[in-house]
């Protein structure tokens, strides 16, 4: 038996892994019972106060966009429904499992923070495209990360490790761990998953990281969660590259894309609260918004440049109109194809704008960003349009 079998048998046998709470492990298997009754749950609930707490929190917010509140657990846990009950106790518990703060190095805090963004995603994009269920969705871009925790403590948290940080994607990363560690943390984390009884469909995600016809809709859904949060948040990818990935994978236009991130943006804060995760939603808004500004300066940057390729080819003389005109011939084919270039990323930060000045308070700090940064993307579109004149 390999090295690898042996530690993934060993894990799916719980070696090394941090017990979740007996009363979630409990929850799962009543919620799996055809003969358990409401009343059974709710009796179990009851004697975790803080899960019953922060389940009646997320049976009230937004998440399940509903009118009436409920007021009794009873109601709770009729409204979340037995199923996505059982994972998202699950959930809970596992959010509980592992410390915050930085710890070694690692910062769980913000690890948390991208699984929530993530999950709000995922749940926000199975809703648009109406292809799976939006709150199994959510519990599996929550749990897509898991394995790195367990990966971390095992293998980097106190052997001095560290993490090349020249890893910008998820395949070298797993690459990288599977070379110098004879697993990666996706396969750890398929492990833990299975441990703790959660769902075949949320499992199959952790081997979902390519985007491939075979995967599940659950795993496609979350790993186009994974990238476009990633391009949301971190420093890799262009604005313009989340609305692209979001047309090619699902076919999703604009405005459902835009549609989506201010959803995720609408329901983080409640959701944050339920897995007790820091969220300072603003600060988060106007990062993204930030990111959106400067796809904005590339494009005026590009539009100068063209200005001044366009001014470089004086009006041509009768004696000379032969030899210029093949060179204002390929100037002007080469603006016509850097104009098409940038038209796309510029109606797609244009339409990101418009969405969140007509959904944000406008004299709140990120509503009069998002009229700045629409002016700004009107301005370019002018210039642009005059170019092409």
């Amino acid at each position: 038996m390999s090295t690898q079998t042996d530690l993934i048998n060993r894990l799916e046998s719980g070696y090394s892994l941090p017990a979740l709470s007996v009363i979630a492990i409990r929850l799962v298997e009543l919620a799996s019972d055809e003969d358990c009754s409401v009343n059974d749950l709710v009796s179990l609930i009851e004697k975790d106060p803080s899960l019953a707490v922060r389940l009646l929190k997320i049976a009230n917010s937004a998440f399940f966009r509903t009118a009436e509140p409920a007021t009794t657990l009873k109601q709770g846990v009729i409204r979340i429904g037995f199923q996505q009950l059982r994972i998202m106790a699950l959930s809970l518990s596992l959010r509980d499992t592992f410390p915050m703060g930085k710890v070694g190095g690692f910062d769980y805090e913000r690890f948390w923070r991208a699984s929530l963004y993530r999950a709000l995603m995922a749940k926000s994009l199975a809703e648009q495209a109406g292809t799976c269920n939006p709150e199994e969705a959510f519990v599996a871009g929550l749990t897509l990360g898991v394995g790195f925790l367990i990966f971390f403590d095992m293998f980097i948290k106190d052997a001095g490790e560290e993490i090349d940080r020249e890893l910008d994607s998820l395949e070298k990363l797993l690459a990288w761990e599977e070379k110098k560690f004879g697993v990666n943390h996706r396969q750890i984390g398929a492990a833990a998953l299975r441990y703790w009884k959660f769902p075949d469909s949320i499992i199959e995600c952790q081997a979902g990281y390519a985007h491939h016809p075979r995967h599940s809709l659950v795993s496609t859904i979350c790993e186009l969660a994974r990238v476009i949060s990633m391009s949301m948040f971190g420093r890799s990818k262009d604005f313009h590259d989340i609305f692209r990935d979001a047309k090619e994978w699902f076919g999703l236009g604009e405005d459902t894309v835009n549609g989506a991130i201010l959803s995720v943006f609408e329901e983080v804060e409640v959701i944050a609260e339920g897995l007790k995760v820091e969220m300072n939603k603003e600060k988060d808004l106007l990062g993204l918004m930030e990111k959106a500004n400067r796809a904005l300066s590339g494009i005026s940057e590009k539009i100068s440049m063209m200005q001044f390729q366009r001014d470089r080819v004086a009006s041509p003389s009768f004696a000379t109109i032969k030899e210029e005109r093949g060179s204002q011939d390929v100037v002007a084919y080469t603006l016509q194809a850097v104009a098409h270039e940038i038209r796309n990323p510029l109606i797609t930060v244009a339409g990101f704008a418009r969405k969140l000045s007509t959904a944000l308070d406008p004299e709140s700090r990120v509503g009069k960003y998002a009229q700045i940064i629409l002016q700004e993307a009107q301005r370019i579109e002018e210039a642009l349009n005059q170019m092409k004149a």
